[in-house]
């Protein structure tokens, strides 16, 4: 297993993710819609919004999942992290980053992961949005358009945006 990289900026990027006031609060409906819409639209078991800390990576919105929180060194969100890029993993079981990693290889049977990191309103990449499922995956161009979307809307929430403002 490959631990989850540390990103150049790590110092500033915690900085940022503490300023938002977000780890350890209750729920929220505009991220629980964007994850539900998520599972919906991609037909993944599993939806989160996930903020990677310096220890853990801790779900602020989960679907599919009873765990809060994991490991930041075991996460796939912390690889997803370190690009902005979309990080897919389509069958982690054959990847040899990840085909150790306990939650591969434990109850949760991970083995795709699609993780759209998103950012502070600073522009530091403080999480993902990421859809799981328990079988190897594909995502379409169609499929990546929707994550990509719907990053967009968390991203929107993080920068304390709503609808009525984000609005034309």
């Amino acid at each position: 297993m490959t631990p989850a990289p540390i990103p150049a900026d790590e110092a500033e990027r915690l900085q940022a993710l503490q300023q938002l006031l977000l780890l350890d609060t209750p729920p929220d409906e505009r991220y629980d819609r964007v994850v539900r819409f998520a599972a919906e639209q991609l037909d993944m078991p599993v939806a989160l919004v996930s903020l990677v800390d310096g220890r853990r990576q801790w779900f602020k919105s989960r679907l599919g999942l009873d765990a809060t929180e994991t490991s930041r060194d075991i996460s796939f969100c912390g690889h997803a992290i370190v690009s902005s890029e979309l990080f897919v993993v389509e069958d982690a079981s054959l990847d040899p980053r990840f085909a150790d990693n306990p939650l591969v290889t434990g109850d949760l049977h991970l083995r795709f992961y699609a993780g759209a990191p998103i950012n502070a309103p600073s522009g530091h990449r403080i999480g993902t949005l990421c859809v799981i499922d328990k079988v190897p995956r594909k995502l379409g161009a169609v499929e990546r358009a929707v994550l990509e979307a719907l990053r967009g809307l968390v991203n929107e929430a993080l920068a304390g945006r709503d609808d009525a403002e984000a609005a034309p």
